[in-house]
């Protein structure tokens, strides 16, 4: 019985098998049919994972994933193989046996079935696999540099500076840190843009990523860090939410192995750039920062190597932006409309943004009467041409909005009551502030006039003003963009809600008695060049103004238009030459702080003025009609601060010893200029105390008899004007009480360190300037007409004086001028440095053959003029030819 265990167990096995093999046959039909139901619901998996990876990769710029990439290529194949495969199921099932349904080969039929069986189950799990995909597709790793959207032809007018940034960022390693600053709308941010396009060409790749951030205001640190994390690529569950040092530490620790380049546009207070996570810049890494601002203090601030300036476009380039914006349909629409073009382009003054935004509102008009009327708004009325309120004013108005406070913003809106491209000087500004109360704060007027200086400065930093042009004049001069302007009068007046509220009228002629009625609510009204008023039918009132500025008018005032001024603080009528009368109805303006009839032909001061208790400032230069000032009308003035009475012709008939006295009487007065004609006047003068502090300017004019003025150390002088003095043979200068060395070089301590101004005119028997060395903060020295000076000073070395040797000579002198010297021999003993020197003048010195220049000495970078006879230049003897070459290119005759 042995034999029989193995023979049942091998029965059992085949008739298993063959069980088996009979169920795969038996459903071989319905599996065939579940498979190709399966495959259809795989191809729809499919198609909608497809479907996904394709959105995600060209909408939001995504790889897909390598697993799901390798499902898809599995599925693929997989179809590939269930067709094949249902193709030869549907092969065997035509191979039946004659009027039966049995497979003809049961052993093919059977492998097909196992076939389909283990198909339904790849199937099924493949199908699985694709419904459970969260994710599909993953962000793409960063480019070094993203593309920034610029126009096809960016901005004309910024290759200079391109170029400059451009070579900084690659040649040189010691400037880590670049500013780009300027106006508003003048071309920043297509600059840094243009710069980060630059790194996308192949052949760059000098650093390893450029990150680009706008940080705008108000400066918000989180968003810059944030911006930063997710350019490096750190996924978002590392940083949302965590405080700002963690994000500040994962930034420096990637940044830190990189060399990179980091573009911050629009910045508008300094950027603390450790707190964000920027590690600092060194020869290790060379990385760079390049940011752009409107301030040239946040540049500072920042501490940039170097501070780039992006300045408003020449005329040339003005115009062909304004014609490429306009287009050419509309430039060829009618012969007159190109030269129309060149008066509007004109009238943007070169900014960038205000060309553009003018020329789409100008993009339509295709008649000359049209560009005509739009031309007279934007002269006219700027805010009416379409666009300049939203695209243009608001813009621009950011800087304002920038401004730290209100009498900061107070003093920006001032500026615009002056007319287009006016030269405002800086000295006549700030008293202006400081009459109208923005300065308030500051009892003493020299603490005000500093803090008027910091706020020029800052309107400067801010590019909200610029220097002016004003060579060989004393003191700075500034002057307001005309663009900057319009914006700023947009402002004044509530973004045009009251257009009356700031009246600004040049050159307009006869004002109507009607117009005049509507200024009654007006704060601020300034008149210039020939404008005038017509007489009004009865006295208006002006509850609200503040101000009232008429310069250069075609006289006269309406009588009785001051009557009903309550709230005055500033009346400035000087430069009118036709002004022979001051209306007496001025004195009854209880509330004025600054009164200015400079430059007028007024005959007489009424007495009512001693009734201006309130007076502050009193300026009463250049009036060569006046005659005497009323007794006790100026001691009258108890508040009066400043006092200036400057005059070069002899032709006043007024007693100087009085005047004086009344001025010493004054409580307040701290700030005098004045002319004085006699040595009695000049004793008077330094004998008091409070006149001695107080005297900022001096005029000495035809002093007779006088052969030595003695000046007191130290002393508060700022200008100092000599003319006529014909006896006059030496300056000494007295400390106090005791007499310093008169000889040659007074004592180094005894300085004149107030004084910015020296003039000289016709001062026949004075040899020289030698105690000028020590007036370290010279600004302006004009020498004219002098006969027997043979040097303005001489080297104080060559005395043995007691001088230190490294006092700075002239080292602040900015403008020297030298007129009729015919002995002139020598400006000073060997060559100076003058770091600040802008400009020198000489005519008439045939004698003067050397220039105190050599190569050994950095000559100032600011020389940018040399004004001279041809024949006086072409007879300069130069022991140094490399200062020859240096000097020549900056010489003219005019």
């Amino acid at each position: 019985m042995d034999f029989v265990s193995p023979v049942l167990d091998v029965a059992y096995r085949i008739c298993n098998c063959l069980g088996d093999r009979a169920d795969h046959l038996r459903r071989f039909p319905q599996n065939l049919k579940s498979l190709r139901t399966e495959t259809e619901k795989l191809n729809n998996v499919y198609k909608d994972v497809k479907e996904r990876v394709e959105r995600e990769e060209n909408l939001e710029k995504k790889k897909r994933m390598h697993v799901v990439g390798g499902w898809m290529e599995r599925v693929e194949a997989m179809e590939k193989e269930v067709n094949e495969l249902l193709d030869r199921c549907d092969e065997e099932n035509q191979k039946k046996c004659f009027g039966t349904c049995c497979p003809r080969n049961c052993r093919a039929s059977y492998k097909l079935a196992k076939m389909v069986r283990e198909k339904m189950d790849a199937v099924a799990e493949l199908q699985s696999e694709g419904s459970n995909f969260q994710e599909v597709a993953v962000p793409l790793p960063s480019p070094h540099v993203i593309e920034r959207p610029l126009e096809e032809k960016p901005l004309l007018g910024l290759d200079s500076p391109f170029h400059e940034v451009w070579t900084l960022l690659l040649q040189d390693e010691q400037v880590g840190s670049i500013g780009i600053y300027g106006m508003g709308g003048v071309g920043k941010t297509t600059l840094l843009k243009k710069i980060n396009n630059k790194f996308l060409q192949s052949s760059i790749k000098a650093f390893d990523i450029v990150i680009w951030v706008v940080v705008s205001r108000p400066t918000n640190l989180e968003s810059v860090q944030e911006t930063i994390l997710d350019r490096l690529d750190i996924p978002d569950d590392r940083w949302k939410g965590r405080p700002e040092e963690r994000k500040a530490e994962d930034i420096r620790r990637i940044l830190i192995t990189k060399k990179f380049v980091l573009l911050l546009d629009d910045i508008w207070e300094p950027l603390d750039l450790l707190r964000v996570g920027i590690p600092p810049l060194n020869d290790g890494n060379q990385s760079k920062i390049v940011f752009t601002t409107r301030s040239a203090d946040v540049c500072r601030g920042m501490a940039a190597r170097k501070s780039i300036k992006v300045e408003c476009l020449e005329e040339k380039e003005a115009l062909s932006l304004f014609q490429a914006k306009v287009g050419v349909d509309t430039l060829n629409s009618h012969p007159d409309i190109p030269k129309l073009a060149e008066m509007v382009t004109k009238e943007c003054k070169g900014l960038p943004l205000a060309l553009i935004v003018i020329a789409r509102a100008m993009a339509s008009a295709k008649t000359p009467e049209e560009w005509e009327r739009n031309l007279q708004k934007l002269r006219m009325h700027p805010k009416d041409v379409a666009g300049t309120e939203n695209d243009l004013f608001s813009v621009l108005a950011f800087s304002y909005d920038s401004l730290p406070d209100e009498a900061t913003r107070s003093c920006f809106l001032y500026c615009s009551l002056f007319p287009e491209d006016y030269q405002i000087p800086s000295e006549h500004l700030i008293q202006l502030w400081i009459g109208e109360g923005f300065l308030d704060e500051y009892d003493n007027i020299q603490e005000a006039r500093n803090q008027g200086g910091e706020i020029i400065q800052m309107l400067k930093c801010a590019c909200l003003l610029e220097v002016g042009t004003t060579p060989f004049v004393r003191g700075e001069y500034l002057k307001m963009h005309d663009v900057i302007r319009d914006m700023a009068l947009w402002l004044a007046c509530e973004k045009g809600k009251k257009k009356n509220k700031f009246v600004v009228k040049d050159g307009v002629g006869l004002i109507s008695a009607r117009e005049v009625e509507n200024w009654k609510d007006a704060q601020r009204i300034s008149l210039w060049n020939k404008t005038s008023i017509k007489e009004l039918r009865e006295h208006l009132r002006f509850p609200n103004t503040e101000t009232v500025i008429g310069r250069m008018m075609a006289f006269k005032f309406p009588s009785g238009f001051f009557t009903n001024m309550f709230v005055i603080r500033v009346l400035d009528l000087s430069n009118n030459e036709t002004l022979k009368l001051l209306p007496a109805e001025i004195g009854n303006l209880a509330t004025l702080q600054y009164l200015n009839l400079s430059n007028t032909n007024i005959i007489c001061l009424p007495i009512e003025l001693k009734n201006l208790k309130k007076l502050r400032f009193l300026i009463l230069d250049w009036m060569f009609s006046l005659g005497p000032i009323p007794n006790q009308m100026v001691s009258s003035l108890s508040s009066l601060q400043f006092f200036s009475m400057k005059s070069l012709l002899s032709c006043l008939q007024m007693d100087e010893i009085i005047l004086l006295e009344e001025l010493d009487q004054l409580e307040h007065i701290n700030d005098v200029s004045i002319t004085l004609r006699n040595i009695l006047s000049i004793q008077r003068l330094f004998e008091s105390h409070k006149l001695r502090r107080s005297t900022t300017s001096i005029h000495l004019e035809g002093c007779r008899g006088v052969s030595q003025v003695q000046l007191l150390s130290p002393s508060c002088i700022k200008e100092l004007i000599l003319v006529r003095c014909d006896e006059l043979e030496e300056v000494k200068i007295i400390q106090f009480e005791k007499q310093v060395v008169p000889s040659k070089f007074p004592n180094p301590q005894c300085c004149f360190n107030y004084l910015l101004s020296v003039e000289i005119h016709i001062c026949n028997k004075l040899l020289n300037l030698n105690w000028l060395i020590h007036a370290s903060k010279l600004q302006f020295l004009h020498i004219e007409r002098c006969e027997i000076i043979e040097k303005v000073t001489e080297d104080e070395r060559s005395e043995g004086s007691e001088i230190e040797s490294g006092l700075s000579v002239f080292s602040r002198l900015i403008y020297l001028t030298l007129i009729g010297l015919p002995k002139l021999e020598s400006i000073y003993g060997r060559a100076l440095a003058f770091p600040s020197l802008r400009g020198i003048f000489v005519f008439g010195c045939p004698r003067l053959k050397k220039l105190p220049f050599d190569s050994s000495i950095c000559m100032s970078k600011k020389l940018k003029k040399i004004i001279g006879q041809q024949e006086w230049w072409d007879g300069l003897e130069w022991e140094d030819q490399a200062v020859m070459h240096n000097l020549t290119p900056i010489f003219s005759t005019s």
